[in-house]
């Protein structure tokens, strides 16, 4: 091992790409894209008028977009929204901010490694009445597989991200595109009006809440900053263009299911009620499909949660392996591989961390339960709200600082108009989280900000020591 910056090899533009389109996975989002926009934790319902609360969240995340694009053009770090931070409310909050943003991340992959052993157990036992391995030995096979590609080489990882996401991509836009032309004179704009939903614009800004929540981890190509060639140029563009290919997924995902539904909040609150996802429901012999249909939407669904294991099992060891080098945690995560540029002791936390989850949802998940909630999907749900939370509050933070951290920039009114919106939104969305939310899943969210207080009296007495010790580390 050695300590240099991490990446021998340079990515390029689409790499890039590939890795924010792989840790977002608008593929397994998609899949419960209308069960978060229907069943709102608060009680309200975007219900059939989800199109128009996705393109809402869109222009929202664009505005977190840009501003990252313009702190990528600057700073070239693996670090990425940590060193954003840092640039816009200093080196304290930001400190605090690398530590629970990479915590966040973690848990997203924690989350996906309980859920995606379970659904492979259940999904075979459903189809072929065997699940072959019992749920906790899918989910250390799917760790061992998603560490090893990661160990193993970034351009790898990427490759592989790459294809699982295009494929499962592809196969379902042609399957909406085929819901919609079955739909054919049904077909309306309605689902572009709060007249679709049954709370009319209440129900419609809620729906953005939880649209806002499927874009999380839009940003990880910039984890690839010390990877990438060219990052000031190409991390920007990739950062942007995937958020551009996550939303038109999105709105193709979100109208051709209500569409397919005829726009009623019944019947798709009726498939959700039968224990599938919309998704799978319309492509089974209850729907429009078929059992083979049914299980190849279910194959691609699963090979984009393995891209997006990837994805996360990437950005995690990066920005360890970052945070790290500055700092805030053992330098000896710092290091890596002199043969493959790969952060190894980063990922060995990743595969620790993940492997703890796992033996969690298998020996002890009762504090997250959910009634009649198989063990794996308790702790998938209850991480994952971590997650993202924590990932939205680091948003809202970004968005807040680009005001002071881009103060320099040429166009200073596009700046304020994308930091207001950016605070705007990602507050609503974390208020969201908060709102009427049941235990033990508003714990999640709490947890968070707990921790993130932690984190700042942690960073704070650090920065005290180094400065007693030399005073220009205070800086």
């Amino acid at each position: 091992m050695s300590g240099k910056v991490v990446g021998a090899q340079k990515l390029t533009y689409v790499d890039a790409i590939a890795q924010s389109v792989g840790f977002l996975g608008p593929v397994f989002s998609g899949s419960i894209l209308l069960i978060l926009l229907v069943e709102g934790a608060s009680g309200k319902t975007a219900g059939a008028a989800a199109p128009l609360s996705v393109l809402m969240a869109t222009l929202g995340v664009l505005a977190l977009g840009w501003i990252v694009a313009q702190f990528a053009k600057r700073i070239h770090a693996a670090g990425s929204l940590y060193s954003y931070v840092t640039a816009g409310l200093g080196v304290r909050v930001g400190g605090a901010t690398g530590l629970v943003y990479y915590l966040g991340v973690l848990m997203l992959g924690s989350a996906l490694g309980v859920y995606v052993g379970g659904y492979v157990h259940d999904t075979l036992r459903t189809e072929f009445g065997n699940g072959v391995l019992p749920v906790w030995a899918w989910q250390v096979a799917m760790l061992v597989v998603a560490v090893s590609i990661a160990y193993v080489g970034v351009h790898i990882s990427i490759k592989a991200q790459l294809v699982l996401a295009l494929v499962s991509m592809l196969v379902l836009v042609g399957f909406f595109v085929f819901l919609i032309f079955n739909a054919g004179s049904a077909n309306s704009p309605v689902a572009f009006t709060p007249a679709a939903s049954p709370d009319g614009w209440s129900g419609v800004l809620f729906g953005v809440l939880y649209g806002v929540l499927l874009f999380t981890g839009f940003e990880a190509a910039a984890n690839l900053a010390e990877e990438t060639e060219d990052p000031g140029r190409n991390i920007p563009r990739a950062v942007v263009t995937s958020v551009v290919i996550a939303a038109a997924f999105f709105l193709l995902a979100t109208y051709s299911q209500v569409a397919a539904f005829s726009f009623d909040l019944r019947q798709i609150q009726e498939a959700i009620s039968s224990g599938q996802s919309p998704l799978v429901f319309l492509g089974g012999p209850g729907g429009q499909g078929s059992v083979a249909l049914r299980q190849v939407l279910e194959l691609v669904i699963l090979l984009d949660m393995v891209a997006v294991y990837l994805g996360v099992v990437v950005s995690a060891s990066r920005g360890i392996s970052a945070i790290s080098r500055d700092g805030w945690l053992p330098k000896r995560f710092a290091a890596t591989s002199a043969r493959r540029g790969t952060p190894g002791p980063a990922i060995g936390v990743v595969g620790i961390f993940v492997l703890a989850w796992i033996v969690v949802s298998n020996v002890a998940p009762e504090p997250f339960g959910e009634p009649g909630a198989p063990g794996y999907f308790s702790t998938f749900h209850w991480a994952a709200t971590f997650g993202g939370f924590t990932l939205m509050l680091v948003y809202l933070l970004l968005s807040v600082g680009a005001v002071r951290g881009l103060r320099d920039h040429p166009r200073r009114a596009s700046v304020w108009l994308a930091s207001t919106v950016g605070t705007v939104l990602t507050g609503g969305a974390i208020f969201g989280a908060l709102y009427k939310v049941p235990a033990p899943t508003v714990w999640a969210p709490c947890s968070s900000l707990i921790i993130f207080g932690v984190a700042l009296v942690v960073v704070t007495a650090t920065r005290r020591r180094q400065a007693a010790l030399s005073p220009a580390a205070s800086q």
